[in-house]
């Protein structure tokens, strides 16, 4: 069953989470854009995922980064250096 999406302040979401609801897609979608490195599958959601939630950065070739970049309609300039959440202040 599908979660509830809650709202959520755009300034706590994870970069790459913005450009993807921005492009209307889903994690499952932006990772079927996305070839794998053998070019022979594409990602799988979990990927996409974990980069958001910043478990593990990304390590792209260069169909990969141009993939995404026209799955999201932006130019490579403009992908986030960090796709995962935003930083957390130090108290």
């Amino acid at each position: 069953m599908a979660r509830k999406k809650r709202p959520q302040n755009p300034e706590d979401m994870p970069p790459l989470q913005r450009l993807r609801e921005a492009a209307n897609l889903t994690q499952a979608q932006l990772a079927g854009r996305i070839p794998d490195k053998s070019r022979t599958k594409t990602l799988s959601r979990q990927v996409i995922s974990g980069w958001e939630r910043g478990e593990y950065e990304p390590e792209l070739t260069i169909p990969q980064v141009k993939a995404l970049c026209r799955a999201l309609g932006v130019s490579l300039d403009n992908l986030p250096d960090d796709f995962g959440p935003p930083a957390t202040p130090m108290t």
